[in-house]
């Protein structure tokens, strides 16, 4: 687990402390290279740090006090000191740490996989000076931004939310991170239950979640938005502009925004190859040749990656786009043997077969193989039984919040174990590119009537021949049309009446179909899935935050566009709880489709281009065709969710048992949110194969198993002889007895 953390506070003299903190960063003329610290972590020169009690020291080194009292993150580097520091903690690359330096107080400090320029990191940083925070987001790749203009300390959150940001107020100042548990640990913060039934209960409702984290006092700042510190005090602000409802949308033209997707995925995937090549690190020597196991398989075995880049090779659209992209991108890898420098080098491309209940759909597999018969790849198929199946192995490390890939992190990390020390996937392809089914409602304030006809023919397709098929496109038009004339305050507020009694609703059959999913999307707010098992008190205090939501001020959205943002924010929470599970040591995981730019570029894709059946699968042709890939095999695009559904109730069936045992003492009942035996009761409907909810399932089991590995861990992110006594959530977990707003 990689994050920085830093913190703003008042210093008494500015200017005046001396360099003993400083790192050895770019030079005066903006240069930008890797960091070293030229000291200790925590011997970082400057005034303004915090003690024991909370006070501002006026001299000294930045994290120590006038007495001597030091306060530093374990195991960390400084990036710089003197008066407001930054660190950078964990198995941060060389390349992955860029800083550039105009003066001793303007500095832009870039963390991640950045493909700018040095001149265009200068170019950002003076243009971040001047208020335009935006030309901070526009790079190619994955990375944070932090940037300091005397005593002001900007940090830019992603579009997506797969790279937060978060802040607490500490020592009469703020500190702030790009993970929630370093600051909960450095305020001793307990949980946040309210945010935990939140979680639970409305996932893709931010108004429901606002700012808040799993941890009392930790706050996040918005997808979309920057942190923007003064001498301890804070301000939140956006850097992109909301669409509103007052004027119809603008008129795009379909050829040019799919020509600005392919610019910006092709750019995505090339800041990763112009990267430098990474090989693992040292690892336990290989036991020599083993029947049936090749050089790959038994690296895999041994727990390291692949030196160089690779990319999942599902067969589907997003992780085949990636893959062809890498792999034909002019340079290494692609290179076919005995053709120019570095020749030789093939993309490993890398495809899951799950053998135990044989859901793999074949035709996914077949085009997977026809893919991987261009030369510039090399495929490698990871086969697996039932060790591999959802919530086989719940063993994992603790992530720095709660997520629903808990469950399926050791599944996951069977495939990456076998890819590369670089590894594409085609996470968040779905959410950014498909359409979210209250974009029909926009399409409907913006008069565009005519383009609801194909998705609703489609949906009625979908949902096999019958003669109530007949009416599915006159009830989805009316849905539709219900959302486009509902305010957001009237939304909010219904759906807040309406949440305390989403436990006690009846499962429809229809409920899980494609009819019942687009119905229930159509609205501002509707409860997750695991709402149905939460207890009243849990419900009701979700509906007094949905309740003072709804007469917050806000700016106003399209509902469709809103609740298309608010599903991509939910998916990228869980991508980065995803990295953090099935991590494996030296690999770094890419998620192009999440990159700010790729993001923006589909945003700039016309609703009526969304909406259409197999819209995804056209664009993503369209871009390989843009880059000269054509040859494409039969059906490619074609999409299916079956294969995930029955693997997941196979291994529900197969770990029953321990589930079980699991919610014998749960902690998520202790906190008030659930009543045990009912979750018993739905774990065995689940395994006998019953119409339950299994994304619930999900959300309970992977939050069950997060707060009891958070209360077993042992130590805190901190040392100094100023650092906190004890860590966050320290004890057991306290329910509230009453509500809180």
């Amino acid at each position: 687990m990689r994050w920085l953390v830093g913190w703003s506070s008042i210093a008494a003299r500015f200017g005046t402390a001396g360099t003993a903190g400083s790192a050895r960063s770019a030079g005066a003329n903006g240069s930008a290279g890797s960091v070293r610290a030229n000291g200790s972590a925590g011997s970082v020169g400057a005034n303004g740090s915090v003690g024991a009690n909370g006070s501002v020291g006026s001299a000294g080194s930045v994290g120590e006090d006038y007495e001597g009292r030091s306060v530093h993150p374990v195991g960390s580097q400084l990036l710089w000191g003197d008066p407001d520091p930054l660190w950078a903690v964990g198995d941060w690359r060389p390349d992955e740490i860029r800083i550039v330096t105009v003066d001793p107080f303007t500095r832009l400090a870039v963390l991640g996989c950045c493909g700018a320029s040095d001149e265009e990191l200068r170019v950002g940083l003076f243009a971040a000076r001047g208020g335009a925070l935006r030309h901070l987001t526009a790079w190619p790749g994955s990375y944070t931004a932090v940037a300091q203009i005397g005593r002001r300390i900007t940090v830019v959150g992603d579009l997506a939310g797969a790279r937060p940001v978060f802040y607490t107020p500490w020592a009469g100042g703020t500190a702030y991170a790009t993970a929630a548990l370093p600051l909960a640990d450095l305020i001793e913060a307990q949980l946040d239950i309210g945010h935990l039934a939140a979680l639970l209960a409305c996932p893709e409702t931010p108004e429901a979640l606002r700012d808040s984290t799993p941890y009392d006092g930790v706050k996040r700042i918005p997808p979309g938005h920057a942190l923007v510190l003064r001498e301890g005090s804070r301000e939140i602000t956006g850097y992109e502009q909301v669409a509103s409802l007052a004027v119809a949308g603008p008129q795009r033209d379909p050829d040019r925004a799919v020509e600005g997707v392919r610019d910006a995925l092709v750019e995505a995937v090339r800041a990763r190859l112009l990267a430098p090549r990474h090989a693992p690190e040292t690892m336990p020597p290989d036991p020599g040749p083993v029947p049936g196991m090749g050089p790959a398989e038994r690296r895999a075995a041994r727990g390291g990656p692949v030196p160089g880049i690779g990319a999942d090779l599902s067969g589907g659209s997003a992780s085949g786009t990636l893959a062809l992209l890498a792999a034909g991108l002019p340079g290494a890898p692609g290179t076919v043997l005995g053709h120019g420098t570095g020749a030789g080098e093939r993309l490993l491309a890398v495809t899951f077969n799950d053998l135990a209940t044989g859901s793999r759909d074949e035709a996914e597999l077949e085009r997977a193989r026809m893919i991987a018969a261009n030369p510039r790849l090399h495929h490698v198929v990871v086969a697996a039984g039932e060790e591999a199946l959802p919530y086989a192995d719940l063993e994992g490390p603790l992530t720095d919040e709660p997520g629903p890939s808990l469950v399926t992190a050791g599944r996951h990390r069977r495939r990456l174990a076998a890819g590369s020390a670089d590894h594409f996937t085609g996470d968040g392809a779905r959410e950014v590119l498909d359409a979210h089914p209250a974009r029909l409602a926009d399409l409907l304030l913006d008069r565009r009537r005519r383009h609801l006809l194909h998705p609703v023919t489609a949906l009625a397709k979908a949902e096999g021949p019958s003669p109530a098929s007949l009416f599915i496109p006159l009830t989805v038009y009316r849905a539709a049309r219900r959302l486009a004339r509902t305010p957001y305050r009237t939304g909010l507020e219904e759906a807040a009446a309406q949440l305390p009694q989403a436990n006690r609703a009846a499962l429809s059959a229809s409920a899980n179909g494609p009819l019942g999913a687009s119905l229930a999307a159509l609205t501002w707010s509707r409860p997750g899935p695991a709402a149905r098992w939460l207890t009243g008190e849990a419900l009701a205090e979700v509906s007094v935050r949905l309740s003072a939501a709804a007469i917050r001020p806000t700016s106003v959205q399209r509902p469709g566009e809103a609740r298309a943002r608010a599903a991509l924010a939910r998916h990228a929470a869980d991508h980065r709880v995803f990295e953090q599970a099935a991590e494996i040591r030296s690999q770094r995981l890419h998620a192009p489709f999440l990159d700010n730019q790729v993001v923006r570029a589909c945003r700039e894709l016309p609703e009526a281009l969304r909406v259409q059946p197999g819209a995804r699968a056209e664009i993503l042709r369209t871009v390989l065709a843009g880059a000269g890939i054509h040859d494409l095999p039969p059906g490619w695009g074609a999409t299916s969710r079956a294969g995930s559904a029955a693997a997941t109730r196979a291994g529900l069936r197969t770990a029953v048992g321990e589930l079980i045992s699991l919610f014998d003492a749960p902690l998520l009942a202790d906190a008030g949110l659930i009543e045990a035996r009912v979750v018993r009761k739905a774990l065995r409907a689940a395994a006998e194969g019953e119409p339950v909810p299994l994304d619930g399932l999900a959300d309970l089991v992977s939050t069950e198993l997060w707060l009891r590995r958070l209360l077993s861990r042992r130590g805190t992110c901190w040392t100094g002889t100023a650092a906190p006594r004890q860590r966050a959530v320290a004890g057991v977990v306290v329910p509230r007895p009453t509500l809180h707003q």
